[in-house]
């Protein structure tokens, strides 16, 4: 089985757009109106909602959860390759212990 989770390290996730796009190497300048970047803009949203909906039932920060599952395809703008319309929400998330 392969891994699905693109970040190898324990990398909270971030309500900062800007640092969303820097885990695919992209900057806000970056995006136009092509269908690329309407889809990059889509996942944002996606991604979003995802983060929002884990530290409500976490009770946790952004930065002290991590996305896993369908969800962890979100954690890096373009990790969904056009199949989010097919996806069944199958998400999981854990809390990243400080040391």
């Amino acid at each position: 089985m392969k891994n699905i989770d693109p970040i190898p390290e324990m990398v909270g996730e971030t309500t900062d757009v800007e640092v969303w796009l820097i885990r695919a190497g992209l900057r806000f300048s970056d995006l136009g109106d092509d269908a690329g970047s309407i889809a990059i803009r889509k996942q944002w949203r996606e991604y979003q909602a995802a983060v929002q909906r884990c530290c409500v039932v976490l009770h946790q920060s952004p930065s002290k959860v991590q996305l896993g599952g369908d969800y962890a395809k979100l954690r890096i703008p373009g990790g969904l390759k056009g199949d989010a319309g097919s996806r069944k929400d199958t998400g999981t998330w854990r809390i990243i212990n400080d040391k």
